[in-house]
């Protein structure tokens, strides 16, 4: 400690549903990780971030996260979980389980309950696949009990001090809380993929774009100067060089005619901490795909990113 690279997931996943009762366990897993992420992240700490969007059975679920871990270089590993129990007014807890990990264990234990939970420290677990499987040293957290209303409200009260005090313990850096983010933005994290310009086989070369109807203007600076031969649609004469992105967009929140306005979204890697701005230009992608944000092909290639790794979208990008 403090370790320089660490790969962090999210127990259970988006079809692999672990406990719920006031709290869902798989929701604020998710919500730990990311925000664990950003926190280390903005202390020059590599963390890769994996949530299971595809596993249909326990099996395939606990093999796939330990293959994400075990397929990364770094120097630690942590899964995310919350404990059940039965539901009950009383406090319950956190405990962090371990194999090996005795030490770091009871000073997470200690860091995440310092914000009023139970200490209930650490726990020697040896019939955990997680644990048993990935091959650096690895913790499992039990952040507090689901089914706890005391549990549950002192998570909700104390979200970002518990995410912080996890990332200082882990990366030796005490960290800054985030500042409030209004409650207009529009806000993604989850893995990203690419989308538009001519080499994009994987839309129909008349496609369209959501709510950019035609080249105007204020526009043309998305695309390239001429219409790709053979195509007649607009998403494959997007400019591949340009700064776009593709996102679920909500838009009762992010109307379309906002979306195809000036304002531009920040594009966070998760992987690296490098983050660049980027024009709304479509929406999508698909449900499916389990994936948040689909990006050109040159702001992918400026932020070091791949398919599939994890990005944080903010829209709109207000730079004070």
């Amino acid at each position: 400690m403090p370790y320089q690279r660490i790969v962090i997931s999210s127990g259970h996943g988006k079809y692999v549903r672990g406990a719920s009762g006031i709290l869902d366990e798989v929701d604020e897993a998710r919500k730990v990780v990311n925000a664990v992420a950003e926190y280390l992240t903005n202390v020059n700490v590599v963390c890769g971030v994996f949530h299971d969007d595809v596993s249909k059975s326990q099996n395939e679920n606990l093999n796939r996260i330990v293959d994400y871990h075990n397929a990364q270089v770094r120097d630690l590993d942590i899964s995310v979980h919350f404990n059940a129990y039965e539901q009950v007014s009383k406090p319950m807890g956190t405990e962090v389980l371990y194999v090996t990990q005795s030490g770091l264990a009871g000073q997470m234990s200690e860091a995440i309950s310092s914000v009023g939970f139970i200490n209930r420290g650490p726990k020697k677990r040896t019939d955990l696949f997680f644990l048993n499987n990935t091959e650096m040293p690895a913790i499992l957290l039990e952040v507090c009990f689901v089914d706890s209303e005391t549990d549950a409200e002192i998570y909700r009260d104390n979200f970002e001090q518990i995410c912080m005090n996890i990332a200082d313990l882990i990366g030796g850096v005490t960290t800054s809380p985030k500042p409030p983010q209004p409650d207009d933005d529009f806000i993604a994290i989850g893995r990203c993929s690419y989308f538009g310009g001519p080499d994009d086989h994987g839309v129909s070369a008349s496609e369209g774009l959501a709510f950019i109807g035609e080249l105007t203007e204020t526009n043309q600076h998305l695309f390239l100067p001429m219409q790709p031969d053979g195509t007649t649609g607009l998403a494959r004469r997007l400019n591949p060089h340009i700064h776009y992105v593709a996102c679920r967009w909500d838009y009762d929140v992010t109307p379309k005619a906002m979306l195809a306005g000036p304002d531009v979204a920040l594009v966070k890697s998760l992987k690296n901490g490098t983050f660049l701005t980027a024009f709304p230009a479509d929406w999508g992608p698909h449900e499916d795909t389990g994936r948040i944000a689909d990006l050109s092909p040159g702001l992918m290639n400026d932020l070091g990113i791949e398919t599939d790794d994890e990005v944080e979208v903010v829209y709109p990008y207000r730079e004070d």
